[in-house]
């Protein structure tokens, strides 16, 4: 039988612009190791950063929001697997597919929860704790139904399993772990790495779209930087990040070594001629791509509690954990200077890439469950009424509300 998927994509993946391209770059390589035939399709426009899939086999194709040309392509297409980019994806297509494809298993990849995400950043705005009743927002209605309607998600981080599981009350049956898949690092891919003394200045790394990034370098102008400054006068910051806005590039400042680098081609390349990686995330969800990035590349960092959240587990971390600026800037000089515990913050963090983000283990993990799920997909979707019942609400309202927009274009 051909094994035929369809991922439909909030944008184009851009792998050198953000953790989420590079997601969905490992989530392609899964499926083409099992002999899946995949298309990837996406209604947005491509910008100058996308990837070239059909370098590496996967088809592509423009669709349109609204447009009944998706129903012709997906019924053409008849895919065994469709994986929704996150749930926005879903929302728009997702009853088309159902229609077309009924017997195709629907997958959500979730990124990371935006609702979280947003619940986080409101409440930070707000300078409150953040509680359920920033969590339970419209986004996470929005999002948790999706994952009702979908027959599995793709859950990122373990706090996010716990919070869906605890907050949510959603069945675990629907949920997925699977973190970042990454290749294990040995000792002759480490021999190839610069050592401490080959390294220096600091350097943070993020897309400038996303607005945690934004926040933690502005922190690190304002607050944190000069701390460090003080004690370490001829030392630089090279922050990088692709969609650098004006707003962004106004904080670039010779004197005081804070320097806009803008986009990194290369992001190893960058990370490994530096000695320490900051990342002061003060809100957001998911996994942190700067810090496996780091690890991939043997610079220790130090980080926040959210931006360490589910990606160390039981492991010593590959730096430090600190959410006070005096703290947080303490320990930024401590790993810049002494070399032995440099070293040893660097060995923590070639460990957590080893054993936490296994390549092959979670590859295997995610084709097992699918097969699985494509076996037994009726009796699954008995076993959750919830969302089924979504499911017939919402191909109601999107649907009538999809075809009013449809009419309305033919107009204008």
């Amino acid at each position: 039988m051909v094994k035929n998927l369809l991922i439909i994509g909030f944008v184009w993946p851009e792998p050198k612009s953000s953790a989420a391209g590079s997601r969905i770059l490992q989530l392609i390589d899964a499926f083409q190791i099992s002999d899946y035939k995949i298309t990837f399709a996406s209604p947005c426009s491509k910008s100058k950063n996308a990837f070239d899939l059909e370098s590496i086999g996967v088809s592509q194709k423009t669709i349109e929001l609204n447009n009944p040309s998706f129903d012709v392509f997906v019924k053409k297409l008849n895919p065994n697997v469709v994986l929704f980019d996150r749930f926005m994806m879903e929302e728009q297509f997702g009853w088309r597919v159902s229609e077309q494809c009924p017997d195709a298993l629907r997958i959500l990849d979730t990124e990371d929860l935006h609702c979280l995400r947003k619940g986080r950043h409101l409440a930070f705005k707000d300078n409150k704790p953040f509680d359920l009743s920033y969590l339970f927002n419209d986004i996470a209605k929005r999002e948790i139904a999706s994952i009702y309607r979908c027959d599995l998600s793709l859950i990122i981080s373990e706090s996010e399993m716990q919070i869906l599981k605890n907050d949510f009350k959603v069945d675990e049956a629907l949920l997925v772990y699977l973190p970042f898949q990454l290749e294990v690092i040995n000792d002759e891919s480490f021999k190839k790495l610069p050592d401490f003394n080959e390294r220096q200045h600091f350097v943070t790394i993020g897309n400038f779209l996303h607005e945690p990034n934004y926040n933690a370098v502005l922190y690190l102008k304002e607050t944190i930087w000069p701390l460090i400054r003080k004690q370490l006068p001829k030392v630089h910051l090279n922050i990088y990040g692709a969609y650098a806005s004006q707003k962004v590039m106004q904080l670039h400042n010779e004197k005081y070594g804070f320097l806009i680098k803008g986009f990194a081609d290369d992001v190893n390349k960058v990370m490994k001629l530096s000695k320490v990686c900051l990342a002061p995330i003060r809100f957001g969800a998911g996994l942190k791509g700067k810090l496996v990035d780091a690890m991939q590349n043997g610079t220790p960092c130090v980080t926040s509690t959210i931006g360490a959240e589910g990606m160390f587990g039981a492991l010593n971390p590959n730096g430090f954990i600190e959410d006070n600026p005096e703290e947080f800037a303490k320990k930024c000089v401590q790993l810049y200077t002494d070399e032995i515990l440099w070293k040893e913050k660097q060995q923590s963090g070639f460990n957590i890439i080893n054993v936490r983000f296994n390549k092959p283990y979670f590859q295997h993990k995610l084709i097992t469950i699918i097969n699985e799920n494509v076996r037994f997909l009726k009796q699954k979707r008995m076993n959750n009424f919830t969302g089924q019942m979504l499911h017939h609400h919402t191909i109601q309202s999107t649907k009538f509300m999809s075809k009013w927009i449809e009419e309305k274009n033919k107009i204008n």
